[in-house]
């Protein structure tokens, strides 16, 4: 214990307080001298009965100043709410010794009124003034330290000289890895002018600051922007070799200050520069709101946003149905903790297979569910086409047993979630999920039923699970290569919560057998955008043109299934709807006799696991179905038959 006490008392914080204390004294002293003399206009030397009246000074303040946290705060970072605490504590301590001087008989006599104000004013300029004094010369010293081995820091820009650039450049000043040496602002005004000591340059000196001031990073400070300036920002800054990273939405940052740990790597859907729109509140809330709603394939990268954006709209209950445990546990326990921000709510969660129809009738009948968002599928492209048998299983007789388990448990919306290549598919997985709303399309224009069924057609989500996006992330940080399969390829993006919410919004608006499809604004090429995050993170595209550049960017080919372009539609004949990034197709469908039939020779191929026939019934069934067979496929048949297997009836290839 003796131990312990001697370490603190002789602890560096410990000392600073006391030493800050001693300086107080000091000063309060001074002040009271100071004011004697301003005022008598003299060199004032107190008599004894005065003297009390100094002594007493800092009996009073020390106490106060203690209560107002004045040796609590950190001087190198004290900042104007520290000193408003110190205008209060000096301002009580004068109004307490100016009471004790009238109280006294020695002050009626021996203290000029005025004293009291002097002393107050004197007081403030020397506690509060000798802070700042002090924080300058930490500060001022720290940047000078950092300045001599500015070689061993990152020189970084800071663009936008608004409040978030002044805090972000306040907050760098603190920091060993990071020196910021200007700021670049649109503004013409600020141009030439000081922050923070730092220069405001335009965007045209840049080259100049890389050049000259050695710098390799530029950190956006602009929150408040729309996401399509932010776009255009960053077309400026891509031909510069330098890594760019940026500041999260102000609404995003705890506590609205600006720190280090809040910046991070360019955002994909900044790259893309599309706006969201705002939602339609009152679509958002019709199937949703006081109401049972269950998601299918909730652990799912689009499953859990929807079960977020579900959750904002205030269900009576949200069931989570899934088969994967791991991922039905992640994304229930995460909903679970929103719910104790919110306090209202309820998350039921089910382990369950959509092949089980009993299962599903059984569940939609307990909880009475009235919505059902269908995102239950399997949908990467080559591990679909290896196992084609899988993919009809889930992603149609999957849909097919959900749908049935809806009709009879009277639920009265069921959305399925649905992709664009579904529209003249090149894949089993896209003509498995055409074939999927050909089904729901069937019983929306045939069965006298009290369910609704809608489809919503859309393409890539960023950051989904198999997305380009995270891969291309992946492989930048290791240095390379990044891998595109053709230089032609092109996709349609979306962030996840925008597709969230116009799923939401497209099936309120379903009339039964609707096919929506989503805005998904201008396609990108996933060349271009490889060579834009390459750049974006200070490094240089590596090609026979510049053989010293850091990343290569490799043409694997497309593989098995996948197409160049993919589209949204099966037709031209498309009408608007309530919302201006959803539109209804008017496409061809199926008779639910023929739908029937052809489910009953999938389900006799599934079986036989003949994987050949289901190609056939594919080809058949749907309408510009162009299967991509690769050269893979027919090596892999032809060496099956020399091993004199059988390759109608063969196992998928994923699960042989």
């Amino acid at each position: 214990m003796e131990y312990l006490t001697k370490k603190f008392l002789l602890s560096s914080r410990f000392r600073k307080q006391i030493i800050a204390m001693l300086a107080d004294i000091l000063m309060l002293c001074f002040a009271l001298w100071f004011a004697f003399s301003l005022r008598l206009s003299e060199w004032y030397v107190p008599d004894h009965h005065v003297f009390r009246l100094f002594f007493a000074a800092p009996l009073i303040a020390i106490p106060i100043f203690i209560h107002f946290g004045l040796y609590r705060a950190i001087i190198r970072y004290i900042g104007f709410k520290a000193l408003w605490a110190v205008i209060k504590a000096v301002s009580l301590y004068a109004l307490l010794w100016a009471t004790v001087v009238l109280l006294s008989g020695v002050g009626m006599h021996n203290v000029p009124r005025s004293v009291s104000v002097i002393n107050w004013l004197v007081a403030i300029l020397l506690i509060g003034g000798s802070r700042m004094i002090v924080r300058w010369w930490l500060s001022d010293t720290s940047i000078a330290n950092r300045s001599k081995g500015v070689n061993d820091n990152t020189c970084v820009v800071i663009y936008g000289a608004g409040s978030a650039g002044m805090q972000l450049a306040n907050a760098l000043s603190y920091n060993r890895n990071y020196h910021p040496v200007a700021f670049i602002d649109d503004n013409v005004e600020l141009h030439r002018c000081h922050i923070n000591s730092l220069r405001v340059y335009p965007f045209t000196q840049l080259g100049y600051l890389i050049e000259k001031k050695k710098v390799s990073e530029v950190l956006l400070a602009l929150p408040s922007i729309s996401r399509s300036r932010r776009h255009k920002i960053l077309q400026m800054l891509e031909p510069y070799p330098v890594h760019v990273r940026t500041l999260p939405a102000m609404s995003d940052i705890v506590g609205g200050q600006v720190k280090v740990a809040d910046l991070k790597e360019i955002d994909i859907d900044d790259l893309l520069g599309r706006d969201s729109v705002e939602p339609d509140e009152k679509l958002l809330g019709i199937n949703i709101r006081d109401k049972v709603v269950m998601v299918t394939g909730a652990g799912g990268t689009i499953g859990s946003e929807l079960c977020r954006q579900i959750l904002r709209q205030s269900p009576n209950k949200l069931i989570l149905f899934e088969q994967n445990e791991y991922a039905l546990y992640s994304i229930s326990k995460e909903l679970k903790r929103a719910i104790k921000t919110r306090g209202a709510g309820e998350v039921v969660s089910i382990l369950g297979n959509v092949l089980d129809e009993k299962r599903l009738e059984l569940v939609l009948c307990t909880y009475e569910v009235k919505t059902i968002y269908h995102a239950a599928a399997y949908k990467h492209v080559p591990i679909v086409e290896n196992n084609p048998v899988e993919a009809i299983r889930n992603n149609i007789f999957g849909t097919l047993r959900t749908a049935r388990a809806a009709i009879k448990a009277n639920v009265k919306s069921f959305v399925l979630i649905s992709t664009d290549k579904a529209v003249r598919p090149t894949n089993t997985m896209g003509a498995s999920k055409r074939f999927a709303e050909l089904v729901l399309q069937s019983f929306g224009n045939s069965i006298n039923a009290k369910t609704c069924f809608s489809m919503v057609r859309f393409g890539n989500v960023l950051d989904s699970s198999g997305s380009v996006i995270p891969l291309f992330s992946e492989q930048i940080h290791q240095g390379g290569p990044v891998t595109v399969t053709d230089k032609k390829i092109i996709r349609y993006f979306m962030t996840i919560q925008e597709a969230a919410e116009l799923v939401i919004q497209a099936g309120a608006m379903g009339e039964g057998g609707d096919v929506f499809v989503l805005d998904m604004g201008e396609p990108v090429k996933i060349y271009e955008l490889a060579k834009k995050m390459i750049h974006l993170c200070g490094l240089e595209v590596k090609s026979d043109d510049n053989p010293d550049g850091d990343i290569e960017i490799q043409f694997t080919g497309l593989r098995h299934g996948e197409k160049l372009y993919e589209e949204l539609l099966i037709g031209g004949n498309v009408r608007p709807t309530k919302h201006p990034l959803i539109m209804r197709a008017e496409e061809e469908s199926l008779s639910l006799v023929d739908v029937e039939k052809y489910l009953e020779e999938f389900e006799n191929a599934c079986k036989m696991h003949d994987q050949e026939k289901v190609r056939k019934l594919l080809l058949e069934a749907v309408k510009g179905f162009v299967p991509q067979c690769g050269i893979e496929d027919h090596v892999y048949k032809e060496d099956s038959r020399k091993k004199g297997y059988n390759v109608h009836v063969l196992f998928d290839r994923g699960s042989a």
